[in-house]
């Protein structure tokens, strides 16, 4: 069934309740060139249905309203800048994008961790939905100052409340800019919200962004390449081939692992010296994260598997510096890239385009 067709807020929202239930697999990281240029990069996973997810081309001067959970209009504002995003499965949700000035950010599934702001429908003027957040900030402001500065003045709430009053679950944000700051915004005990520094430059989901990088402690005792032969008693023993020296690097995809995983191959990658070549390596880390639809799905539900060629539905790179963004999908794993220099943020309404052919496809050598 496809998004579009449902116009219904009540409909719109339980199908996000579905969504954010299921994506719980996003895997981010951050590369840095020897220009200093910067390269985000993500994966957003689904095992349950086409996403659907589209390209947005969103212009200056446009006018937003966030749908509030009653169905009634919430936070109404015009974007000072034009931007590029990817949405999942309501062309207004965007989950990653860039803007004109070079921000960047996306929304990451925070399960068990995420609460947000208790919903008062009588004080609902500054109110925005989690799933409108990404698209305010990236039609509103230039920098990860700005987007720090303005948290005061709105607050964010569910995009849907059930009939006994429980929220939808909700996400975590990365947002990063131009001037090379990157944060993650957390909201947790019911509007309480955390702005952290990323300095690691890697970002999954659960537990919290604290709680995953005080885990890499666990890990600092591996190693890239071979570990060394080690004598044991009498005997020599020696490395079956490369990778012995990390050996326990944890290959499962639960969020924590993949956290540690995405930690060691961006920081043990060599320097990349052009925007360019981080681009490259970092759709080469990604694939380590590309997950098989089959893995999601436990005995008992084996017969619930969708007609999909994978989980990981779409992964996205943006060279900042360049204003360029790259992704590849699950249909096509061909590399298409959007330069925003030739995007005309003039025009007067979004431009929604797919993201492929929504068939497999190869390029065929002719001899």
């Amino acid at each position: 069934m496809l998004v579009r067709c449902l116009s219904h807020p009540l409909l719109l929202a339980l199908l996000f309740v579905a969504l954010i239930q299921s994506v719980q697999a996003c895997t981010g990281i951050t590369i840095t060139a020897e220009s200093n240029a910067s390269v985000h990069a993500r994966t957003i996973e689904w095992g349950e249905s086409n996403l659907n997810s589209k390209l947005i081309l969103a212009p200056r001067n446009y006018q937003y309203t966030s749908t509030l959970p009653n169905g009634k209009n919430g936070l109404s504002w015009k974007s000072k800048y034009g931007f590029a995003g990817i949405s999942v499965s309501d062309d207004r949700f965007i989950a990653e994008g860039i803007n004109e000035e070079g921000l960047t950010a996306g929304l990451f599934y925070f399960k068990g961790y995420g609460s947000l702001a208790k919903f008062d429908p009588r004080k609902a003027r500054n109110n925005i939905t989690d799933m409108d957040f990404v698209r305010w900030m990236l039609s509103q402001f230039k920098t990860v100052k700005d987007v720090r500065s303005a948290m005061t003045a709105i607050k964010i709430v569910p995009v849907f409340m059930d009939a006994k009053g429980n929220p939808s679950p909700t996400a975590h944000w990365r947002v990063t800019d131009s001037t090379g700051a990157s944060i993650v915004i957390e909201i947790v005990n019911h509007g309480e919200v955390h702005i952290y520094d990323n300095e690691v430059g890697v970002l999954t989901n659960s537990p919290d962004f604290p709680w995953q990088v005080t885990n890499l402690s666990n890990y600092i005792h591996l190693e890239p390449g071979s570990a060394a032969p080690k004598k044991i008693g009498n005997y020599l023993a020696k490395s079956f081939g490369v990778g012995t020296a990390f050996a326990g690097l944890p290959g499962d995809i639960s969020p924590p692992s993949r956290f540690v995983r995405a930690s060691f191959y961006l920081h043990t990658a060599p320097p990349m010296k052009t925007s360019k070549e981080a681009v490259s390596q970092a759709f080469h880390i990604l694939n380590n994260f590309d997950i098989p639809l089959g893995s999601e799905f436990g005995p008992h539900h084996r017969q619930h598997i969708p007609h999909l060629p994978s989980a990981t539905q779409w992964t996205s790179v943006i060279d900042q510096q360049k204003r360029i963004l790259y992704f590849t999908t699950m249909n096509d794993s061909r590399i298409k890239e959007l330069d925003l220099d030739a995007v005309n943020f003039k025009q007067k309404t979004e431009t929604k385009l797919p993201l492929d052919s929504g068939r497999f496809t190869v390029e065929k050598i002719n001899l």
